[in-house]
């Protein structure tokens, strides 16, 4: 089988080992925006983690070949919903993941644990010039943490406490995690697609 390029439109370097992770064993050669050497950065405004996603995807799709755009955050009861899709910048725009931890630490000072629900939240598009060809969303359910727990990792991580395993997400190990989490899941309904996809066109020119 012919492989393929698909291009990951991200600039999280977090969020492109764990894709490339997943996606190792297709016949695909996967590339980043670095890769590319872009320079364009989309920026998310949308309302929603998928307009974000599908908007994302189809502004990087102009290549030949396939483009897998995510977009995924927190969302937690007590605060209404928020981060959302601000979770990336959601201290400030020029945002690191310790700021944003401290900051929803803070926003939750003495909130006790039932009342600190959260879930993660991805979704994943996968386009080609400028055409959606398939959409994924996952989600699982957690508690944010009162202190930071684990080294493993990035983002929100340390905060998110899953219950089933009794530790945070950056206290499994990425095997561990990738099991379990939004990203995980939403990966595995996407791979699943792209086997298919790829055997059926694989042998097309596009």
């Amino acid at each position: 089988m012919t492989e393929e390029k698909i291009l990951l439109a991200t600039t999280n370097l977090g969020k492109v080992r764990e894709i490339k992770n997943f996606l190792k064993d297709l016949p695909l050669e996967i590339l980043s925006l670095q890769d590319l050497g872009s320079k364009v950065i989309f920026e998310e405004k949308r309302k929603t983690f998928f307009e974000n996603a599908r908007e994302k995807s189809l502004f990087y799709s102009q290549t030949d070949f396939l483009t897998l755009a995510e977009d995924s955050g927190l969302e937690i009861e007590y605060l209404g919903g928020a981060p959302g899709v601000l979770s990336a910048r959601f201290s400030d725009p020029q945002a690191t993941d310790e700021k944003n931890i401290k900051k929803v630490l803070l926003l939750l000072k003495g909130v006790p644990l039932h009342k600190r629900k959260a879930q993660f939240v991805c979704c994943l598009v996968l386009s080609r010039k400028g055409k959606v060809i398939h959409e994924v969303k996952e989600q699982v359910k957690g508690i944010i943490a009162l202190e930071k727990r684990g080294n493993y990792g990035f983002g929100y991580d340390p905060i998110f406490y899953y219950p089933p395993l009794k530790r945070t997400f950056a206290e499994l190990v990425p095997e561990e995690k990738n099991q379990v989490s939004h990203r995980g899941r939403a990966l595995r309904k996407m791979k699943i697609f792209l086997s298919s996809y790829l055997k059926i066109f694989g042998s097309q020119s596009f």
